[in-house]
């Protein structure tokens, strides 16, 4: 009885498609359009890190260009020349690994087989990965050929070290930089194949793979077989930072709002318990600064943008912990934490390394800046001139004295402060309006012992319409005028309406 084959998941369930690749949109909207416009260019170098997608967009762009039947800008996947490329097994289309291959003697067969037209297909593609391992002598033995090649000739270059290509070869490329994919978009793919598969696995337990991948899918694939074989049909966190070391999301975000609170003695016992359990505390360290640029982020730009590298739980940590601290601490903290990953490739105590290293970091969180003070001397300045904040004034040395007069038949309070240094100001109404008296008093008098309120026989004052005469009449009224002389030096300098 025949079983069933294992495929590893890498292979399974690598794209077919254009539309299947992920994290490299840029680069399959250009290579699209260009099928579409007819603008295919002689060759094109891809350049990225490993497990991102550059010998697998090479193969795609292959069935897409020699698709018998194309369905718009996608190959079918269905016609002989998909399914013999697929394969690795089309007479068209030439695939070399230059890490093996990267002699003159390799690539003369290229030089050789481009002067014959494809058999079945609309192209002759040559595809060389690892293509920074080609020797000098090879590179120029291809140069010709690369600069003027028969229109139906297109050259693939994939290669992670894209700056050991020599440079008269990247000018006569196109050259793609594949990006690292995103954490949550391996999440999501890891999400999707595990329910294809069957298998149990948590959100932190896929994050904790796609943390390990480092951004590369094929790494990431690759973990989740290693795990299913491991665990079976149930895959526990636990389980996957075993694999790689790692240090679970919440313990993470435990540490860095110790570091945030400033908790020097939680700082140290969880370094410890990590150190204890065997992690790698040197990816400790760099997973650490991820999350302060990832708080930073948040701070600048806000928990929705496309450079935020986190789940939606992440998102949500880092939304409390950006409210709990602020910008300037996080942006000193990362400083701190950039200098740890430079010293740490050189010392040989690691663990003491990042110990005082994050608790320098608490300290930075913790302590309150020069800038911090001289902001809330402004705000607290700007509020008490705005009238926001009440600031008790020291006493006087002359208190405050007042009186009642009747003006027009209605009873009038008058106010009068004389401070030592400088002209105060005092109201009274007269007529129904509020009028401001105006004092002044010298300085040599400001020691004067305080006059406790004083209270003088109502005077009747006579009717007037005039403003003016009614002003004079409050200035020449002797009771008001015994008032002022009870405070020495004090006067009425004018009176206004408020």
């Amino acid at each position: 009885m025949d079983e069933k084959k294992h495929i590893p998941l890498p292979l399974k369930y690598r794209p077919m498609r254009f539309s299947d690749v992920i994290g490299q949109e840029h680069v399959v909207r250009t290579l699209c359009n260009a099928i579409e416009a007819d603008r295919v260019a002689n060759a094109y170098l891809f350049v990225g890190s490993r497990g991102i997608g550059k010998t697998t967009l090479s193969r795609i762009f292959a069935k897409a260009l020699n698709c018998l039947s194309p369905e718009g800008r996608e190959p079918c996947c269905k016609c002989s020349n998909c399914l013999e490329i697929a394969r690795g097994g089309s007479m068209d289309v030439t695939e070399i690994d230059a890490a093996s291959h990267n002699k003159v003697d390799d690539v003369k067969p290229i030089i050789e087989d481009v002067q014959f037209k494809p058999s079945s297909s609309k192209y002759k593609i040559f595809v060389i990965d690892e293509c920074h391992m080609l020797s000098s002598a090879a590179w120029n033995a291809l140069l010709k050929t690369l600069e003027e090649p028969p229109p139906y000739a297109r050259f693939v270059f994939a290669t992670t070290e894209g700056e050991k290509v020599l440079p008269t070869i990247v000018s006569r490329c196109q050259r793609f930089d594949l990006r690292r994919i995103q954490t949550h978009d391996i999440v999501s793919r890891l999400e999707h194949i595990c329910k294809e598969e069957g298998i149990d696995a948590d959100d932190d337990t896929l994050l904790a793979i796609a943390r390990g991948a480092e951004g590369g899918m094929r790494d990431a694939l690759s973990s989740l077989d290693q795990l299913i074989a491991f665990t079976g049909g149930k895959i526990t966190e636990n389980d996957a930072l075993g694999v790689f070391g790692l240090v679970s999301r919440a313990a993470l975000e435990g540490l860095a709002d110790a570091i945030i609170a400033g908790d020097v003695k939680s700082i140290l016992e969880r370094v410890e318990s990590f150190d204890s359990a065997g992690k790698n505390m040197r990816r400790v360290a760099a997973e650490l600064m991820a999350h302060f640029r990832n708080l930073i982020v948040v701070q600048a730009a806000g928990s929705r943008v496309p450079s935020l590298e986190a789940t939606d739980a992440q998102i949500a940590t880092l939304e409390r912990q950006a409210a709990a601290i602020d910008p300037s601490r996080v942006f000193r903290i990362c400083d701190q934490l950039a200098e740890l990953e430079e010293k740490l490739r050189y010392t040989l105590s690691v663990r003491a390394q990042i110990e005082l290293t994050l608790i320098r970091a608490s300290r930075i969180a913790s302590t309150a800046t020069v800038e911090e003070l001289m902001r809330a001397v402004r705000e607290l300045k700007s509020q008490t001139q705005g009238g926001g904040v009440s600031v008790p004034a020291r006493p006087a040395p002359v208190q405050a004295a007042a009186t009642a007069v009747h003006i027009d038949g209605a009873r009038r309070s008058i106010s009068l402060t004389a401070p030592a240094a400088h002209a105060a100001a005092t109201a009274v109404h007269i007529d129904g309006a509020r009028r401001s008296i105006s004092l002044t008093a010298p300085a040599a008098h400001a020691a004067a012992p305080a006059v406790p309120p004083q209270t003088v026989p109502e005077p009747v004052v006579p009717e007037s319409s005039d403003p003016g005469a009614m002003r004079s009449k409050l200035m020449d009224d002797p009771k008001l005028n015994s008032l002022l002389l009870s405070v020495p030096g004090a006067k009425i300098r004018d009176i206004r309406e408020a």
